[in-house]
């Protein structure tokens, strides 16, 4: 599922910003179909989103465009399609050059029974990133293999302290879909009203949040700048 809307403030009209040839979320919606783990669908905040989705070939569900989150949007639009599916993976719909396999990493961290949220880190020795508010650090308690791990927080403050990496949370969330609706059902938490992080809901709630370690973080396209840096990556050969 790939949530999209055209209410950006940067970057005016950004789902139908042109790349490579297509429109950013047709782009989106080819890596997600690369990735060849089940039906694809946008759940389209706009009418032009979901004609431009269509025209590509795509499925799209037309969905209230002041629902307050991508995750709302997402299960408005599950309902409205009315498919039986028992994993639903919410991929933002401004990632045009995300790696497939990301898609497929985040999704099997549900074969584990206890796990109710599959989510996406990257380590940073970088001090930038550590300061930088925008960039929302994962704080893991990773297996004894170091690639898996349980979600303890997320912040964006400089965490954990001391010495050695830090994670960069990848905003892309694979949900059982029966912890998807309790998500969505739930008010918006303390910590997450502070942090501004709906994912802060989910561990206050007590969910369970599985987070693998993966080497490449992918470019969300939120400014200009970016835009061009994406259509640069995608028109090459």
């Amino acid at each position: 599922m790939i949530p999209a809307r055209m209410a950006s403030t940067r970057l005016p009209r950004k789902p139908l910003a042109e790349i490579a040839g297509s429109y950013m979320i047709v782009q989106v919606m080819r890596r997600a179909q690369e990735a060849d783990i089940g039906p694809v669908i946008v759940s389209a905040g706009d009418p032009e989103i979901a004609a431009a989705v269509t025209a590509a070939g795509g499925r799209a569900v037309l969905t209230n465009p002041d629902l307050p989150s991508g995750s709302d949007r997402i299960l408005a639009a599950l309902k409205a399609d009315g498919g039986d599916y028992d994993v639903v993976i919410n991929v933002q719909g401004d990632l045009p050059t995300l790696d497939p396999a990301l898609i497929r990493t985040a999704a099997d961290l549900l074969s584990d029974p206890a796990v109710d949220i599959g989510t996406l880190a990257c380590r940073t020795e970088s001090e930038q990133d550590r300061q930088n508010p925008n960039v929302t650090k994962a704080v893991v308690a990773w297996d004894e293999t170091g690639e898996r791990g349980r979600a303890l927080y997320f912040t964006r403050a400089p965490a954990p302290w001391g010495e050695g990496p830090v994670f960069h949370h990848i905003g892309l969330y694979a949900y059982r879909r029966e912890a998807l609706e309790r998500f969505v059902a739930l008010p918006p938490s303390p910590l997450e009203r502070r942090e501004k992080l709906e994912q802060l809901r989910a561990l206050e709630a007590g969910m369970s949040i599985a987070v693998a370690r993966v080497d490449t973080i992918p470019l969300g396209v939120d400014t200009p700048a970016d835009l061009e840096q994406a259509r640069r990556l995608l028109s090459t050969p």
